[in-house]
């Protein structure tokens, strides 16, 4: 009768909304641990499989030069979290500290965001939706004819932003700042996660780089076996591109919006059951 009486408080972990969930994060290893805490809070088996590892570009030397002349620029934009550490671990490396970064920082997304404001600098333009368009929607509202752009980033990205930028008027200069390669033993990772016939219920990607390096290293076929969550639509598009169908795509575009999305689809999965 005790025990009974103690249900609510040792069922805990059948209320969680994720329980009995197995979800893949394929998020670099150096940032996956703040995902895969959220998601094993929410009750889910968590798998880590880093498809993607951080390497310095193939050559510093468009970086350096605007480093040398940060001056010249009105804007510096930021367009993930890493550009903000890869460009800030050069910068340090130079001549020049942040006293002499442009007066105006733009970050795509809270999380870029985040990073820039832990340096103690002040985020200038944040767009509504955290894609390139919506950035480039707010930078033509601004006028941006004449104005010096910095864009430091990944070495393979879209030209979304940079393009839209240029048809503005704006000087712009893209400098890749790190390149994403595929993490020495990922692919004998990846073998073992689908090894058997209980394969991951979720597998989450985070960016259109995960995308692609996760679609190198497992059939599309062996990856229909589990379901994909998208952590927004143009990640979703390069799954697609990859013909990997997507199961749920987050409404906000960050990894607290994905688990969110996560939850959302489980819930409405178990209350039609």
């Amino acid at each position: 009768g005790e025990i009974v009486a103690l249900r609510p408080e040792l069922d805990w972990f059948d209320k969680l909304p994720l329980r009995g969930q197995s979800v893949v994060v394929t998020r670099a290893e150096s940032q996956s641990q703040s995902f895969a805490g959220c998601l094993r809070q929410l009750g889910a088996h968590v798998i880590t499989l880093p498809v993607i590892e951080l390497e310095p570009p193939s050559s510093w030397a468009a970086a350096d030069d605007a480093i040398r002349n940060l001056g010249a620029y009105d804007w510096l934009i930021f367009t993930s979290a890493n550009g903000v550490e890869r460009f800030v671990e050069r910068l340090d490396g130079s001549s020049r500290d942040l006293r002499d970064l442009p007066n105006r920082i733009c970050a795509i997304g809270p999380a870029t965001a985040r990073s820039v404001e832990a340096l103690h600098l002040r985020v200038d333009l944040l767009p509504e939706s955290y894609v390139a368009e919506s950035l480039a929607e707010a930078f033509e509202r601004l006028g941006m004819r004449g104005r010096r752009v910095l864009i430091p980033r990944a070495e393979e990205a879209r030209e979304v932003l940079p393009r839209k930028l240029s048809e503005f008027g704006a000087d712009v200069d893209v400098v890749p700042v790190y390149r994403t390669v595929l993490p020495p033993g990922s692919k004998d990772l990846a073998d073992q996660v689908w090894a058997s016939d209980e394969v991951p219920d979720w597998v989450t990607v985070t960016s259109s780089s995960t995308v692609r390096h996760l679609a190198q290293l497992v059939p599309p076929s062996v990856l229909a076996r589990s379901k994909l969550a998208s952590i927004g639509p143009v990640t979703s598009a390069t799954a697609r591109e990859h013909g990997l169908p997507v199961a749920v795509e987050a409404m906000t575009y960050t990894t607290e919006g994905l688990a969110e999305a996560l939850c959302a689809n489980v819930a409405a999965s178990r209350i039609s059951e």
